[in-house]
Parts: structure tokens; sequence; C-alpha cells
């Protein structure tokens, strides 16, 4: 060669050796950057709860001890306190200045503010010395004043809801009001004498447009000495605690029929019950004890299939150094927030029992309230000096536990593995546990490594080592163009095609299952017999399969025939409700069958290429010196040449595994995306990928749902990345043991 040409090549060569290196170098670096973008994404889950001092002063009005009730708007922007004449006074959150006040009219001339409670969005339960019980409600609205340069302020009104009388003797302990959507009205007074007067007003319409009221009253003795009680919002259930430690619970959805659900010793020790609220929804409720522990309870059937629940502990939360004074739920999601006799707030959330945050300081703190979009806390001290808080608390929701450990939601009879990112009302709670996706994951994997593996590997071992070269050289590059095809189409294909065939002929399929292996050994062994004569043998030399291809076509038409005969036989024709009431086994129509065929036909093409080049790339001389020894050509290549070639065979098996791991577009529109936990091949299943392909585009950006779906992507980038990890250390280790040959 030309001493120029030989320079001008190692340039070359030079040239494409850091081009491949850079290359190569780039796209770890890329790998490396999604890794770390996703990641980023995925941290803030993770982020401890912050809660910043927005403003601390003192009342504009000096209440001594005037101060009944306390709340703020949700813009944080205006407070106001209830004092003792009932007047709801309204200050600006930045220096405390008073701004306006609005004067509630008292039922009687007389009539002064005894107590009040506060439940839902900024209502209020006004109790007076007549016995007169008001529900008012304070009203935020944002105005801009068009003469005074279009500054915006903030308008304060309070509209009363509903006035509720009083029948009983003497001012009642604790009164509770509510006015269901429906316009029903109940007041629940805890008398002097114990017992709980329960009364309730039903106001309907008639066709004349006139409405009649109907009142209901009842008095109810629970026997125990009552230290709290609480109404739901619509006003349906009642709920009580006692000294001696038992939770009680009333059904009022009958008007006039107070009935009892529930009568439970709630602590052993028998410690004192001493605050009650039911958590967002309506469904859980919290209790505070003298200990200063809270627990959430929820209805528990507990008995399957009955339909009678009873109250049970549920969650423990965390543990103030004295006993419970108040609790609070936020309006938004399950978080609750507790005060302590120590004069400190803990915030926690229910479901994830994570303990957020402490609040408070060296002045005991005697009121407080959540702003209705539970980002900002407001706080009254012993000194009246109000302090309000800014919450920086996006996912209170998630927890290690959440995302990967099993969860009693409510509603359920047991902690569960759920996975439910949506709903129709606005108190649902979001289940977000990764747990049945990554078990969706690898179980559509196993049934399409199940159905791929051992067609690829065989029609790799035949096509390398048995077949004809020019039969080779049409049969690997017809599969190879399989891996061509999109998956959106096998998907489609899939869906629409194959899954209406197997449910129509499922008995056919299993038939086929057992008949096809029987036909193919049948087969073999009278092979051995007419191999016998000359002219038969000629097609053992490359061209089996001729001799195959009937046998398949004859034992699959043998189960489309036979099998609607034997399931009518042995089924009553209808193997997919004897599944279901015999097995307890429900037939999905999408399901691991159809998966096992569509993506292990997406697989095949990737494992048999990989391991047909590696079977033919042992060095002749290997299998030469094999069968001059005089074995048989099947015992080289199971004692020789699949032994050198496993390096590359397990490569691409791995190869495989992966491209079934990250498959997105088949299993999801294959299968029924429903994410549970069953091996059963007739349901189907939800993986990772499937998942962030149907819940991205809903999620909000920066939200709890969104971030846990990033999660989702990193966790399956591990899968993946484990996978390939272990999958070369062990090819390592069999080059190295085979390295021999």
């Amino acid at each position: 060669m030309h001493e120029k040409s030989r320079i001008r090549a190692r340039r070359v060569d030079h040239l494409a050796k850091w081009l491949i290196s850079l290359g190569g170098l780039l796209v770890i670096a890329s790998v490396i950057l999604i890794l770390l973008l996703i990641t980023e994404t995925t941290l803030p889950l993770f982020s401890t709860p912050k809660a910043e001092i927005f403003a601390k002063f003192l009342l504009p009005k000096e209440p001594a001890q005037e101060v009944l009730g306390l709340g703020v708007d949700e813009y944080l922007e205006t407070g106001f306190f209830i004092d003792r004449q009932g007047v709801f006074n309204f200050f600006e959150n930045q220096q405390g200045l008073a701004t306006d006040q609005h004067s509630t009219t008292p039922p009687s001339e007389d009539a002064e503010l005894l107590a009040v409670e506060r439940f839902g969005r900024m209502q209020f339960g006004l109790l007076w010395t007549d016995g007169t019980l008001t529900l008012e409600r304070v009203a935020f609205q944002p105005f801009f004043d068009e003469e005074n340069n279009n500054r915006r302020t903030i308008r304060h009104k309070v509209v009363r809801d509903a006035l509720l009388s009083y029948q009983g003797e003497g001012n009642p302990v604790r009164s509770l009001g509510r006015v269901s959507s429906e316009g029903r009205q109940t007041r629940v007074d805890q008398q002097p004498d114990g017992t709980l007067a329960i009364a309730q007003t039903i106001i309907t319409e008639t066709l004349f447009g006139d409405s009649e009221e109907e009142t209901f009253r009842e008095i109810v003795d629970p026997q125990r000495p009552l230290a709290a009680i609480v109404l739901n919002s619509q006003g349906t259930e009642l709920y009580a605690g006692t000294i001696d430690g038992h939770l009680l619970r009333w059904s009022l959805a009958e008007a006039g029929e107070a009935e009892q659900l529930d009568d439970l010793q709630a602590f052993a020790d028998g410690r004192a019950i001493t605050a009650l609220t039911l958590v967002f929804g309506d469904y859980s409720l919290a209790v505070g004890d003298d200990k200063g522990q809270v627990t959430t309870w929820f209805p528990v059937r507990v008995e399957e299939n009955s339909a009678q629940k009873h109250l049970q502990r549920i969650h423990d939360l965390s543990t103030h150094d004295a006993g419970v004074v108040a609790l609070r739920p936020s309006l938004r999601d399950k978080s609750l927030l507790s005060l302590g006799g120590d004069g400190f707030l803990h915030l926690d959330h229910m479901t994830s029992e994570r303990h957020l945050l402490d609040l408070g300081n060296h002045v005991p703190i005697v009121d407080y309230a959540f702003t209705t979009r539970s980002d900002s806390i407001i706080a009254l001290t012993e000194e009246f000096r109000v302090i309000v808080w800014k919450l920086d608390n996006p996912h209170p929701e998630v927890s290690w536990g959440t995302l990967f450990g099993k969860i009693w939601y409510e509603g359920y009879d047991e902690p569960a593995y759920v996975w439910q990112s949506s709903s129709g009302n606005d108190d649902f709670e979001p289940k977000l546990s990764l747990t049945p996706l990554i078990f969706g994951t690898l179980k559509g994997t196993f049934y399409a490594m199940l159905f791929a593996v051992p067609l690829a590997l065989f029609g790799a071992i035949y096509t390398s080592q048995f077949c004809r070269p020019r039969m080779r050289g049409l049969i690997k590059p017809a599969i190879e163009v399989m891996a061509a095809i999109p998956t959106v189409i096998i998907g489609f294909l899939a869906a629409l095609w194959l899954a209406p065939i197997i449910e129509q002929s499922l008995g056919a399929v299993f038939l086929s299952i057992i008949l096809v292996p029987a036909g193919l050994m049948i087969a073999i062994m009278a092979w051995q017999v007419l191999r016998r004569n000359q002219p038969l043998r000629t097609i053992e030399r490359g061209y089996e399969f001729l001799a195959i291809i009937p046998v398949l076509i004859l034992c699959v038409a043998v189960a489309a025939v036979l099998g609607p005969a034997l399931e009518n036989l042995l089924f009553a024709g209808d193997l997919k409700q004897w599944l279901f009431e015999e097995v307890g086994t429900r037939y999905d129509p999408r399901n691991c069958i159809v998966i096992a065929f569509a993506m292990g036909f997406a697989v095949i093409p990737i494992i048999f290429t990989i391991a047909e080049d590696s079977l033919s790339n042992v060095p002749p001389a290997l299998k030469a010196a094999s069968l001059a020894c005089g074995a048989s050509r099947w015992q080289t290549v199971w004692r020789v040449i699949l032994p050198s070639a496993s390096p590359g065979i397990f490569a691409g098996t791995m190869i495989g595994f992966g491209r079934a791991v990250g498959e997105t577009m088949i299993v999801l529109m294959a299968t029924g995306n429903t994410a549970i936990m069953d091996l059963s091949i007739f349901n189907g299943m939800r993986p990772l990928s499937a998942n962030i392909a149907v819940e991205i585009p809903e999620a909000p950006h920066g939200g709890t749902l969104y971030r846990t779906l990033f999660l989702s992507a990193v966790v399956l980038f591990l899968m993946t990345f484990v996978v390939n990890t272990a999958a070369e250390v062990i090819r390592q280790r069999l080059r190295k043991k085979y390295g021999r040959f």
C-alpha cells in the first residue's frame, strides 16, 4: 500500500476512534441528564414542610377575654375575631389595623353570645344565652374601586343561614347545628342532665309553591358522661366521646329516628376523649385524648359481605406533651391541625401518618384556624397576640409508606395497595401506590417472556445449526423485519382483532396449548419410524420444519373443532362463567393472554437475532471436533454450541426483557389498564410505562400526581438499570467460564 494511503487510513481511523468515543460519551451524558431531570422533578415530593411567620401583632381591639372565634380569608389579607357581643371584627393582616365590623342580630334583646363553633368553610354556630343557635357564614369578595384607581380591596359580609330555636330547659352545655344541601335543618344539644336533644326540621315545597315545615324531636340518653360531640356537614351522623374513653355514633339519616351504630371502648386504659372532629370528607373521625394522642377512626365492615360497619382505629398521629384541647381539619386534604394543652400546634396528615410541623412559641396558643386553602394558619395567644403562618406543604399525602406500602384508605375494609389518582368528588383522597404498577410491569413482562423466549431461542438454534444456508437467508431477515412493525399497530390488532378471537374461543386456546406439544411429540416418535425410508431422510437436512407445519396446523384445527364441544361438556358452555363461579376469577377480555401474544410478538425479533448471531459465531472448529468425536448434531448443540454462545444468548434475553419492561403502546391498548395485584392470566394490569402515558396529560404541572409520575419514571429507569447491570455481570461470568472454548 502506498505510504500516503496508509497515513490517510491512520488519520481516518484516529478520527473515527475519537468520533465514536465522543458519541458514546454523549449517549452516556444524555442518559445521566435524563435521570437527573426526572429525579429533580421527583425530589420535591419528599421535601420537608415549612412554616414562615407572615405577620405577628396585637389585636386592634382589647377584647378582654371576649374572643370566641377566629378566622382569616383565603387571600391572607384580612382576618377577624368574634367577640362576646356577636360582632365580627375584621382587621388587615400586615399591621393588624382594624378595618370594619359586622354585628349579627341577636335572637332577642337580652341575648348574649355564649359559645362559637366553627365548621365547614367560614361557617360558625353561635349559641346565645336564650338557647337559640344561629348559623352564620362569612363571605369574602375581592372588589376593585374604580374611583380609587381600581384599587383592590376585600369586602366582608356576614350571612345568616339559619336560626334554630331551643325547646329544652336551661342553657345547653354544647350545641351543634347544620343545614344540609336539601335544606334540612339539624340541631343537637348536649343538655345539663347529660342527654342529647336532637331536633330536625324538614322543609318541603307543595305543588302550589308554598313551603311546609315539619319538625322532629328526640331525646337520646348516651348513659355516659360526654366530653365532646361532633356532627357531620349534612347533619346525618352524630359522634360523641366520653370521659371514660368511649366512642358513640348515631345515624340521623331518618328524621326523628336516631339509630345508635356504635358504642365502643376506644382505649383500653380508659383515657378521656377531649376533642373530636371530622376529617375532610366527613368519613374519618379524628379523636384527641387527655394523654395528648391524636388518632383517626372510620367505619369498617366487620364481616365479609355484611352491610354493617363499625368504627375502628385506623391511624395514629403525633402525640402532644399535654392533653389535646382542640382539633381542626384541613378543607383541602386529609391534614389535621391539633392544639395541645401546652399551647403548641401539631400538623399531621392522616393517611400518610406524617408529622409535618410543630407550631407555637413560649406564649401558649388558645385559638387557631386554617384558611380555606389550608395554606396558612392564624392563631391567637393568651396575650391576645395574633400570629399568621404561611405554609409550604405541597405534598403532605406522600411518604414511602403510601408509595410502596399497604395503606388503609377510607372506605376499605383492610390495608391495600391501590393506585387511583382521580375521582368525581372534591373530597376524594388520591391513592398513589406504585406497588401495583411495578407488579403490573413485571406481570406483563413475565407472560410476554414466557411466550417469546422459548420460541425465539428454539428458532435461533434451528436456524443457526440445522437450517440450510439458503433457508436461513430467508428466515432471519423475515423475523428481523418483524421488529420494524410499529408497536401501535401490534397493540391495535391485539385489542380489536386478537382479543375478541381469544374471548370467543377460550376453550380452543387452552386445548391447543395441550394438543400442540402432544402432537409434536407424537409426530417426532412417528418420524423415527418413517425416517427409515431413504427419500424421507433428505428432509432432515435442513427442511424438518416442512414436516412440522402440517402437524401444527392439524393440532390447531382439532383444538378449534373440539374446544367448543369440550366447553359445552365440562363447563356448561361458558368457561368464563365457570371460572368466575368456581375459581373466583373474573375474565377480562383484555388480559395477559393477549399481552403474551402481542408483546411476545414484539420481543421475539430482538431475542432471536442476538441469539442466532451468538450461535452462528461459535468457531466451526468446536462443532467439527465434537462431531468427529462421535457426538450427534443435537449433542453437539447442547454440550458445545449452547455453552459457548450462552453469554450472547443471555444478553439477548435480557435486552428482550428490558424491551418488554419499557413497552408502552401494546400494553396501553391491549390491556384494561386496571391497577390490580393478581397473578391470574385472565386479568389485565397497569404497568408503569402505560400509567405514565395515561396519567401525564391530565396531571397538573408541579402537583403530587405529576411528580409521582416522574418518580415512576425513575423507578422504571432503575429497574432497567439493575436488570441490565445484573445481566452484564452474569454475561461476563459466563464469558469467563466458557472462554476456554
